[in-house]
């Protein structure tokens, strides 16, 4: 994602959406380093802020409140996202590893990838129980439980301050709902021990009150489908959850940076024992300067390794150093809407602590939810006439930034009919057929944009009823360094053989250059081994199959605005990584099929009806949506191409549901006019793991597509 017009001549590479990047994100987006192409890897699209946790659970947040969404604060700091779990590094190299795609290469990198509280070394646990860190699966965990009826008993795992928090805030919430609820905390050694005496006698107070059995100097033997079993005894629970302690994730140890028990260690400037890797949050080691492992040094660590990512960078200093507090304020839940507090040797609890934390924390988030505006360039002046009526939306990617048909018709001729997804050409008796596309970056992250382009370009031979057999590449790449070109290549060109190979056909040239921005594309040929599967083939009664969901043009035009949400984002993402091979091979005998791209599903599904003499009759709400497209749609978010879409249907209502009708889509699913009845087709996708569903009909009113 170029952030300015200078081309790129080094990658930064952020391992881990913690506080720490995240706050470096934003401080990147109000002020880039140009010349700087900026990673950030992460196992999911959002990152929970652990101090809302409790909160959490207890039911006194939603789930948005706490997610730091990582898309979004990425878009808004020009960076891309890579959205998987990083599991090494070649410092030889400068590659990241993670599974699932090619290497990503740095030049300087920075680790804050958190702590976990797994216990792979306790039986039954994997099974069992669930870690309260990484706070994603627990949540997910604690809410599927909470969501229940009935007697509840808990057993928490590890009796430090993090176990207590968490078996308040569960025994809230289940007699919020209602529920009889027994909590066990059970600690090997003495409970709250890191607490001052008087905030640990404090806590074990509330404990008390809020009737959580504490167990200590128990030893935990087995996690069961009971409960726990301890070597003096066992205790039934149906949800088991392990805080016990902060435990690095296992393969920082295999780096080969100096390390602590596996927890990285940085030097005052927070480098690691290689200059060109950082490491900051829970899963760095201050040898120089000790401290347990606690948010608000990731917090205050983000200043400092902003500026020294910077000195980096710039491979100039001075770099600064980070002076970590030596005491810090403790604020802790109590279940219910109370807290107490701890700094100084003072301890002080009660509702309004509970406010002043909730206060701190909502304000930390809002960070984050209200990222600043900033100024897009004015027009300039003068200039020509015209230019302010194109206005300053930002032109979506993919198959949004497509001409409109009225353009393509004035260009190859008024009156033509709309034209097969692909060109059939005869060779030596056997139909072959050939296609092209490419698209506009949309995404930054030139794996998922080529896997996307490639599907994209795929899925007009798979209309065509073909088998693909060879495709020619062609790549644009921004302005950027030789090395950082050949990065970039190298992610694209693996990526793309990978994805071609699964669907038999084989990379056998290409082209490549350089230009404004990122465009991918492919021209595909392929064999039919029987008659292509034509526009004009529909017959009315046949029934109208579609295999992907809509709505993937307005989610892109809002994440390239920065207005969506990064869960919603990664789903439409997946689902335009989907082959359409296999369901192409089950929809072989469609009497038409196309696939729905650039001129949204109204429009494909019009070229059918033109080329095949018939109408076709839509059930609105049978037509499946993408994650937040509906809740977009109803914003106004808009794709680029949405106007010309629109152009053909003038009688459209104007409702969210029926604007996505018209939507572009990049990637999108086949439509199919089948005999018949189409229970048994449905059947067989879902076996094949699509979830297409019937949406209409054709019919013998030619030319008129009705909504209903």
């Amino acid at each position: 994602m170029q952030n300015s017009a200078h081309p790129f001549t080094r990658d930064l590479v952020l391992i881990g959406g913690g506080h720490t990047h995240a706050l470096v994100l934003r401080m990147w987006g109000m002020n880039p380093l140009p010349g700087t192409r900026v990673t950030v890897i992460n196992p999911a699209p959002t990152a929970p802020y652990s101090g809302m946790l409790p909160g959490h659970v207890a039911g006194h947040y939603l789930r948005d409140a706490l997610e730091i969404d990582l898309v979004r604060l990425a878009r808004f700091a020009g960076a891309r996202v890579v959205i998987g779990a990083a599991t090494g590094i070649d410092r030889a190299a400068r590659l990241i590893h993670v599974p699932g795609r090619p290497p990503v290469a740095y030049d300087i990198a920075s680790i804050d990838i958190g702590i976990t509280t797994d216990l792979p070394d306790l039986p039954g646990f994997a099974d069992h129980a669930v870690p309260a860190k990484p706070l994603d699966a627990f949540a997910t965990a604690w809410q599927a439980y909470l969501s229940g009826d009935g007697p509840a008993e808990v057993a928490v795992i590890g009796g430090g301050v993090a176990g207590a928090e968490l078996a308040l805030a569960m025994g809230h919430a289940l007699r919020a709902k209602g529920r009889a609820a027994v909590i066990h905390l059970v600690e090997k050694g003495t409970a709250l021990s890191a607490l001052r005496p008087a905030a640990a006698r404090r806590l074990r107070r509330g404990l008390a009150e809020a009737g959580v059995c504490l167990r200590e100097q128990a030893e935990v033997t087995a996690v069961t489908a009971e409960g726990l079993a301890l070597s003096d005894g066992t205790i039934h629970a149906g949800f088991v959850c392990g805080a016990a302690g902060a435990r690095p994730h296992p393969w920082l140890a295999e780096t080969g940076l100096t390390h602590s028990a596996g927890f990285l260690t940085v030097d005052p400037q927070l480098r690691t024992s290689d200059p060109r890797v950082f490491a900051a949050g829970d899963c760095a080691h201050m040898a120089y300067a000790p401290r347990p492992k606690a948010g608000v040094y990731a917090v205050r660590q983000a200043p400092v390794l902003h500026r020294n990512l910077l000195a980096a960078l710039r491979e100039t200093g001075p770099f600064k150093t980070y002076r970590p507090q030596s005491d810090y304020l403790k604020l802790i839940s109590l279940g219910e809407k109370s807290a107490m507090g701890d700094r100084f040797g003072l301890t002080f609890s009660g509702p309004w602590v509970w406010r002043w934390k909730d206060r701190i924390d909502r304000s930390f988030m809002d960070k984050f939810k209200r990222l600043p505006k900033m100024a897009a360039p004015a027009l300039p002046r003068p200039r020509a006439a015209g230019s302010a009526e194109l206005g300053d939306k930002v032109l979506c990617g993919g198959c949004g930034a497509k001409l409109g048909q009225g353009a393509l018709n004035a260009a190859l001729g008024c009156g033509l009919l709309p034209g097969d997804d692909a060109a059939v050409i005869e060779i030596g008796g056997v139909n072959t057929v050939l296609s092209t596309d490419h698209l506009r970056e949309m995404e930054a992250d030139p794996v998922v944009m080529t896997r996307i382009a490639a599907q994209h370009a795929l899925s007009d031979i798979w209309a065509m009823g073909a088998r693909p057999r060879a495709a020619v590449a062609s790549v644009i790449l921004p302005r950027m360094a030789p090395t950082l070109a050949a990065r970039s290549l190298t992610e694209i060109m693996t990526a793309a053989r990978e994805v071609m190979a699964e669907a038999g056909a084989e990379i056998v040239g290409g082209h490549s250059s350089q230009g404004a921005e990122l465009t991918i594309g492919f021209t595909v040929t392929g064999i039919c081994e029987g008659a292509p599967i034509r526009l004009s083939g529909a017959r009315p009664g046949d029934a109208l199959i579609l295999t992907k969901p809509i709505g993937s043009g307005v989610v892109m035009a809002a994440e390239m605005a920065g207005t969506a949400r990064g869960d919603e984002v990664a789903a439409v993402l997946e689902a335009m990584q989907v082959s359409q091979g296999a369901a192409a091979a089950v929809l072989r005998g469609a009497h038409a099929m196309t696939d729905v791209t650039g001129f949204g599903l109204l429009g494909h599904l019009r070229n059918i009806c033109l080329n095949s003499g018939t109408g076709a009759e839509i059930k609105l709400e049978a037509v499946p949506v993408l994650p937040g497209a509906l809740r977009l749609a109803a914003e106004g978010v808009r794709s680029s191409l949405y106007p010309d879409n629109r152009a053909p249907f003038p009688d459209l209502a104007d409702t969210p549901r029926h604007d996505l009708l018209i939507d572009p889509q990049t990637s999108g699913g086949l439509l199919a006019a089948v005999p018949g009845d189409p229970a048994a087709l449905l059947a067989e996708l879902a076996a094949a793991g699509y979830g297409a569903v019937c949406i209409g009909r054709m019919t013998d009113a030619a030319g008129q597509i009705r909504i209903v």
